[in-house]
Formats: C-alpha cells, structure tokens, sequence
C-alpha cells in the first residue's frame, strides 16, 4: 500500500490509497510524529467510515479530485465537456512522484482523451501550496468550466471567517457558524476586489488570534476566483467537509484544443494550532523566504497625491521635496497628473507622454532636484485603462476590452484597454519603457481603477483571465527590462492585494483611505495574509478626505509604524513642530523597521473589543514592539491590563513607554511605572499572563511599547 507524507515546521499532509486510483489525504494538519509503514496502513483502516442506510454501497471517500465518481456530491473538483457533452473521467492510469517536501500526482482517462495532474508543495513555515492541470489529449475541444482545489476538514472546524468590504473600507471581517451548504465567497471584479476574502478561514469554536485550531484557503489569482466551505448530510468521505477554491471561469472562458493545458492559479492552504497569529506567520515565513521578496529597508515614502492631486507645478513640488527630505524621506513619488492632457480624471488615461505644457523639461527638473536631496524619485502609472478623452483612444477606439458595438458602463470616466491584444499590449509596453528608460524613476505605483464589466475580447469571448495573464506578463516584461525599479499594486486602494499579484510586485496599497482608524483594522486583517513590509501605510493629512474624521499627527504616525511607512500630504503646510515631529518618527521607523519587517506578527484577543494590541516580535525572541489602541469608547471608565504575547517566558525584558508616539491620557494619574520613568522589568510569562497598566486613553489614541530583553 503506497503513502506519501510530506512534513515540515510543525504540519503534515498524507495521502494514502482511497476507493478510485487518485489519492486521498488521510491528514491535513499537526505533524503526527515519525510514522512507521505500519502505523500509516493502520492510519487509514481506522479513517475508513462506515456505511449508512441510503448511500452508495460502499464507504465514501473523498480524493484529490473529488466528483460524482468518488460519491462526491459537493462542488466538484473538475467539471469539463466537449460540445455540450459533460465528460466524466475515470483516472486509471495514476502515478505519483514525490520530492522531500512535494509531490505530483498525475492521470489520464485515454478514452476520453484528458490527463489531469495536481501539485502539492509543503513550503517554509508549514503553508501548502496546491496547483492543478488539465490537458486535452485528444478529441474536439474541451471546455474548463471549473476546476477548484478542496482540502478535508475535520468536524471540529465549526466556524467560518473571511472579509469583505469596499472601497476605502476593506478587510471588515465576517464570522458565522460552518453548517451543512456551501458558503461560497465568489468574486466576478475581473479584480481581487475590495471584498476579498484574502483567506477563507475554518476553526474551532472561539478560534481567536492566539488560541484555536484553524484551516485556512488563499486563491493567489488577481482575476475572478471563488472560495468554498462545504458541508454536506453525507460529510465527506473520511472527512467532514472541505475547504479551498480557484478561478472562477465564465462560460466558455477556457477552451482547449488537442494538446493544450489549463493551468489553475495556487491555492494556498495554512493550518494552524494556535490561532489566526499561527496562520498568518506560516504565510508570511513562506514569503520572506522567496528570493525575490524585498531584503532592502523598507524606504520611508512620500506620495504627493493628497498633497497636490492634478495640480503639478515644479516650484512646489521641489518645496514639498525640500521639507521632505529635511524630516527623513527616502522616495518621493510623483502621483496622476504628469502624463499628456491629464489635468483632471476625465481625460488622458493612456496617452503615456510626460505633458509638455506642464513639464516641458521633462520631469528631470523635478526628480534631478529629488535625488539631490538624497531621495529616490517614483512615478504612478495605470496602464490597464484609457478614457475616451485622450489621443490613444480616438486613435484607436476598437483597443477597448469590450463587445463589438457596445461600450460598458463608464466607471470614474475610464474603460478598459483589452490587453490581450498584442497590439495594445505593445504599445504600453514601449510606451511605459520609454518613461521609465528617460526619467529614470526607481519605483512605480501601478493603478487599476475600475473593476471589470462585461469583459470580452473582440470576438465576444470571456477575457477575465487572458486579461489577466497578459497583466503579469507585461509587469514582467517591464520589470525584465529595468530590474531596478520597484513595483506597487494599487487598485483604487486595496482591491488587487493577492499572493500571486505579489510574485510581480513588491508591496501593495492597503487602502485610498489614511485614516487611521480605519487602517488599524485595514492593516490588522490585511497581516492575515501578508507581512508588514509589503503593506504601505501612510500618514494621511489631519482631517482625512475619504471620511471626513480628524486625527492627531501622533496616532496617525503611530498607525503607519507598522507598516511600509510614508506619508501623503503637502508638508510645507505644516507647522516646525509637526516637521521635528516627523523627523523624529521617520527616526523610530528607520530603528525599529529591521525588527518591524522581520519578526512575528502578534495580535492578542483582548476581553474588552474597544481596546486592539498587535505588535511584532523577533525571530530570536530577544525584542518586541506593540502597539496599543483603543478604537472606542467603552462601558468601563479604563481598561484592563493589557498582555503582551509572543516573548519567551523565561527570559527577563524591560518594557519601554516610548512617550514620542504615545498618548499620555486624560486620567487623574499614569500609572506609577509610567509616570516612574516608563520602564519595568517583568519575565515574558509574567507580561503574557499579567501584563501592564495604560493611561486612561481616549478614542483613537494609542500607545507604543518597546521590549528588550534584559
């Protein structure tokens, strides 16, 4: 009897035979120790479910490829057909190769004429990563309708969450119970969206940040996806339900002819035992450890866009990047507005020509002054849209990603260029090279405005996903040609934030809103998925234009600390003691941004919900930062002691009030360790299980704490 297992920090997945020729996984989740042959055949005898009333006559297993052959009555895992014929394939011809931390299992049905395979790779830090293929042998063209990636979950995963949101207030999390049905997250953006779900989360009940047995499904794809739970009457084979996803296909999207394969986006699969915290470092480990992850300090940024929007003049534009730099600026990025006829959103989306009559020099004049300054220059581009109003468009009115004869809906007075077109695809190609070859910027915002309606190409054919595939391939193309510049992934804000967006960018924009309470909850959800260094936070200016709400210099410094941090304003209209303010922030952040952008992200589960503490705590356990917040008001006049998670109990630290981004409260008194000198000496048992006393803190005020071992 043949078995893989696959181990590694802390998670095992085995496969083992089930009732067809494709494997089944026998276990996802908590490595199980050393296994001999023996105890891996009794592993499966024992997982074996019996056999009801009113059911196939056999036990019920759920494979690799679950579907109707298995008793599989659930979403299937592969649904194909040759013109109109559902085709459903017996695998009989399986084998399976295995490496130290992977494997790939393969089959055919000859009679049908399709081979389908699947890849399982066990990463650092414990994640799964998961990709299919299907291949059409022989035979007429085969339609994909869909092909999704599910995993098994046990009957202890009772509760469910995932995000939703909008534009300027995304990652709001959702949380229900996991009963029979399907709850299925399905996005048709064209776009990750501002509602995604980033990770389709199961756990145990009261799972919270430190504490629970989680499972958890990312789709790593910037086109239209879907995420699933499912639980049925009948359970799933050896399992309970399943959890996982994938593309999400329109009709006739992808057609193969003889010898084509479709190729699936990653799923990515995260198991944890101590809560959401676990999860999210077992990602973010495995992004750290790719070679082309960021390893430079995160520079801190300066974008202008709140600071001018379209209104581009050299004069200022050198003052801003004076004061800038005066108060610790590394990148100063010009934002929309440079490009030919652009002076509002109604007009010059595509035509990608620095705007003469604005910059007749070029913008040398301003980025020679930036990088004299010592600052590096960046530049925001949205290559994906055109508005009618501009030359490229009246040029070319058939380059619209679009049915024949019907313009879709306008949305913020921009369309759609159809990339799949090699013409288009060209032409944007040579257009944004010739930028990037002549102003020599080293970094480049990468806009995307709208989410896709209606998205066909010239013949009338769904193109969400060659639309898609054609967006990697020319951000390659560019990045190929100019390895130094650094790419953003900005869709109004955060709705193209994915794990494969992020295999050709190198950070993306959380959100278009810098308020900073609402980014407290952006960035504690967004960390779920992603590490702090790839997530820009910006300090916003005082009174916050997507919400109206003012806020102080401090808690908005605070907020953006824990990020890839920077700021958007015009800082020449700040006063000399907000300028030493933010001189001495960009100092904490250039301090403390090598042990923010390597160690573990901690959020703790704190009884009273006004009150939110997240910090980051090194590899070594040797230091810590956190950040206390209180998001509202609450039925107690103070609240509790907070505790400090992550240190190692045994070990000693002295925990650091930093005064320069705290806020000192309005009680009668600080607590005596504070008003002492801000410094106390506790063991890391006692500053998780104790904790610390904090001033009386108003609404949207925090506190930073340092940690040190002693």
């Amino acid at each position: 009897m043949s078995f893989t297992v696959l181990r590694r920090d802390g998670v095992m997945v085995i496969l083992g035979p089930s009732s067809t020729a494709v494997p089944a996984v026998l276990h996802w989740g908590a490595d199980l120790g050393e296994l001999t042959d023996h105890d891996l055949t009794e592993l499966r005898r024992a997982a074996i479910p019996a056999v009801p009333h009113s059911s196939v006559d056999v036990p019920r297993w759920l494979t690799l490829a679950p579907g109707g052959d298995d008793a599989w009555q659930g979403t299937p895992a592969l649904a194909v057909h040759r013109d109109g014929s559902v085709q459903y394939p017996r695998w009989a011809e399986v084998t399976t190769s295995a490496t130290e931390f992977g494997c790939t299992v393969a089959a055919s049905d000859s009679e049908l004429g399709i081979s389908w395979s699947i890849e399982l790779s066990l990463e650092v830090g414990g994640s799964l990563r998961v990709r299919q293929g299907v291949q059409n042998v022989n035979g007429g063209p085969l339609t994909v309708d869909g092909v999704v990636t599910l995993m098994p979950l046990p009957d202890t995963a009772t509760e469910l969450l995932d995000l939703t949101g909008r534009h300027c207030r995304e990652r709001t999390p959702q949380r229900r119970r996991f009963d029979h049905g399907a709850v299925v997250r399905a996005s048709r953006r064209g776009r990750t969206g501002h509602d995604a779900t980033l990770v389709l989360t199961a756990g145990s009940e009261g799972f919270g940040f430190r504490s629970g047995e989680v499972w958890g499904a990312h789709v790593a794809w910037s086109g239209d996806h879907l995420h699933l739970a499912e639980r049925l009457p009948e359970r799933a084979g050896q399992a309970s339900g399943v959890l996982g996803g994938g593309e999400l296909l329109a009709p006739g999207e992808v057609v193969l002819q003889t010898g084509e394969t479709y190729s699936t986006p990653w799923v990515h699969f995260v198991y944890s035992a101590v809560g959401l915290d676990g999860s999210a470092h077992s990602l973010h480990r495995w992004m750290r450890s790719r070679p082309a992850h960021p390893s430079s300090p995160r520079p801190v940024v300066l974008n202008v866009w709140e600071g001018v929007y379209f209104d581009h003049d050299l004069t200022r534009l050198r003052g801003i990047a004076d004061v800038a730099a005066r108060v610790g600026v590394e990148r100063f990025v010009l934002d929309d507005g440079w490009f030919r006829h652009r002076r509002d959103d109604r007009a010059g989306l595509g035509d990608w020509q620095v705007d003469e009559g604005v910059w007749p020099d070029g913008l040398a004049p301003l980025f020679d002054h930036v990088r004299a300054l010592g600052m590096s220059p960046g530049l925001w581009f949205e290559p994906e849209m055109v508005n009618l109003d501009s030359d490229i468009a009246r040029a070319h009115s058939d380059w619209l990603l679009a049915a024949p004869d019907h313009i879709p809906l306008e949305w913020r007075h921009q369309h759609v260029l159809d990339l799949t077109r090699d013409d288009v695809f060209d032409y944007l190609l040579s257009a944004i090279d010739a930028v990037l070859t002549n102003e020599r910027p080293d970094y480049v915002k990468w806009d995307h405005n709208r989410d896709l309606m209606l998205a066909v190409d010239s013949d009338g054919r769904a193109a969400v996903h060659t639309q898609t595939s054609a967006f990697y391939r020319l951000l390659d193309a560019l990045r190929s040609r100019h390895p130094q510049v650094e790419f953003e992934s900005c869709a109004s804000g955060g709705a193209r934030i994915d794990l494969e967006v992020l295999e050709h960018t190198d950070r993306v924009w959380a959100s278009d809103t810098n308020d900073p309470l609402e980014r407290q909850r952006l960035q504690r959800w967004t960390t779920q998925l992603l590490p702090p260094e790839l997530i820009g936070s910006h300090v916003g200016p005082q009174i916050a234009h997507t919400s109206g709400r003012w806020s102080t210099l401090q808690f908005r410094c605070l907020t953006s600390l824990f990020g890839h941090a920077g700021l958007e304003m015009d800082v020449t209209e700040l006063s000399s003691e907000d300028h030493e303010y933010l001189t001495t922030w960009t100092g904490l952040y250039k301090e403390l941004r090598g042990l923010l952008h390597s160690g573990d992200v901690v959020r703790a589960d704190h009884p009273d919900q006004s009150v939110w503490l997240h910090g980051v705590v090194a590899a070594d356990l040797s230091e810590a930062a956190y950040s206390v917040v209180r998001m509202d008001t609450s039925p107690e006049d103070r609240t509790d002691r907070v505790r400090l998670p992550g240190l190692d109990p045994h070990v000693r630290y002295r925990v650091e009030f930093v005064r320069e981004l705290s806020d000192l409260g309005n009680g009668i008194e600080l607590p005596p360790w504070i008003a002492d000198g801000g410094i106390v000496e506790l063991s890391g048992s006692m500053l998780a299980q104790a904790g610390v006393a904090l001033p009386v803190l108003f609404p949207q005020t925090g506190v930073l704490l340092r940690v040190r071992a002693v």
